[in-house]
């Protein structure tokens, strides 16, 4: 099983809700000092990190996507979900959940595979 695996639609409509959730085979989500990610990467944005959710159940999100976006967890399920509202075309990527170790030096030690969203009707 893959450390971390994304599940959730790959076609979204216009104006509807994006939603993906990553099912965590690592430790558990609420062990310190882990962080848990959502990034995605389109060819004409680049790679964009969307938030995060830490082990203590903070958030944190891009500013840019601040009025749109909600990350929750499932410690009982050892997943985390991202909820994206109102999607246009322009939310059509690749989208990643990440693990990312907050103690010390940060950094990114495990990615899932990545789902392709796309925003079409």
């Amino acid at each position: 099983q893959a450390p971390l695996q994304e599940s959730g639609p790959m076609v979204v409509n216009p104006s509807q809700t994006l939603s993906l959730t990553c099912t965590v085979s690592l430790a558990p989500i609420a062990t310190s000092y882990y962080a848990w990610t959502w990034i995605r990467h389109s060819p004409g944005k680049g790679l964009e990190w969307m938030g995060v959710i830490r082990y203590d159940g903070q958030t944190f999100y891009s500013p840019s996507l601040k009025s749109r976006i909600s990350i929750s967890r499932d410690t009982s399920k050892n997943q985390f979900s991202l909820q994206l509202s109102s999607v246009t075309p322009d939310d059509t990527a690749m989208y990643y959940c990440a693990r990312e170790v907050v103690a010390g030096l940060s950094k990114y030690d495990y990615w899932a595979q990545g789902t392709h969203v796309t925003v079409s009707s």
